[in-house]
């Protein structure tokens, strides 16, 4: 049964930097695309960054383009969100999952989230 488990959130300033970090078991990392969303409550969930299964490919939002950086670890089965330049709006819960190919939606598994907390 595959298992992801977010780690690394917390209470950071604006402008001020956090990294995620996510690691998998249960399925063979090298695999799958990795992604990484957020959900704030009453609101859509939305796509923030995915990385290919070698980590060669990239895709992020608009909305954190040059700010966020994804990368991902694949002898420690474990994926990476840098965030920096972090701004109050980014404030919400993070989640990794993981699917078989490059994609904005419908991923296969997830994780239980972390939340990341951004103070003006």
């Amino acid at each position: 049964q595959a298992q992801l488990v977010e780690s690394g959130g917390g209470l950071v300033q604006a402008g001020g930097s956090l990294r995620l970090s996510c690691t998998t078991s249960g399925l063979t990392f090298s695999g799958y695309v990795m992604g990484w969303f957020r959900q704030a409550p009453g609101k859509e969930r939305e796509f923030v960054a995915a990385i290919s299964w070698s980590g060669g490919s990239t895709d992020y939002a608009d909305s954190v383009k040059g700010r966020f950086t994804i990368t991902r670890v694949n002898a420690k089965n474990t994926v990476y969100l840098q965030m920096n330049s972090l701004k109050p709006e980014d404030t919400t819960v993070y989640y990794c999952a993981a699917e078989s190919s490059m994609a904005r939606i419908e991923y296969t598994y997830w994780g239980q989230g972390t939340q990341v907390t951004v103070s003006s």
